[in-house]
């Protein structure tokens, strides 16, 4: 389900520079640049669920990766960049603030901030705790990031 809402009906009050961030940077082995921030704001272990922020510097990527389980987003700031690889075909979609959707989760994508970055909600349903593949450049798998990654301050480059 994808939803775009009027962004001049949507003006959020929420500060995110009043956040605590986990900031994630790139290797040289990745062939893009890798610059994003993540601030978990709510843990339920026992529910296999977490709700965080992502905010992308401008231009900049997360890395490469596949959703395990079902996902709810919001884009409250800046252009939210997708690009999804499938077998036949890649589409790049472009989200901006307002743009909620829901996705069942096994995607393989690429995200990043637009020009001004990017700053997304994310409601995440782990799989036996697992959260999100992240693939090199062929869709290997190089680690699986779970909950305890993120509440542990665990992610890196």
């Amino acid at each position: 389900m994808n939803v775009a809402v009027n962004p001049s009906a949507f003006a959020s009050a929420y500060k995110t520079e009043s956040i605590e961030w986990q900031r994630i940077l790139g290797t040289p082995r990745f062939e893009y640049p890798i610059d994003y921030w993540v601030a978990v704001l709510a843990v339920q272990p026992e529910l296999g669920r977490i709700d965080f922020l992502s905010k992308w510097e401008p231009n900049s990527y997360c890395h490469y990766h596949r959703h395990l389980g079902p996902t709810t987003l919001l884009v409250l700031e800046g252009e939210h960049h997708v690009v999804e690889t499938s077998a036949t075909e890649t589409v790049h979609k472009v989200r901006q603030v307002g743009h909620f959707a829901q996705n069942a989760g096994g995607d393989i994508h690429m995200e990043y901030g637009g020009p001004q970055g990017a700053v997304v909600f994310f409601s995440v349903q782990a799989v036996d705790g697992k959260l999100f593949d992240v693939l090199d450049n062929k869709g290997k798998v190089i680690v699986t990031a779970t909950i305890d990654d993120f509440v542990t301050g665990k992610l890196k480059g």
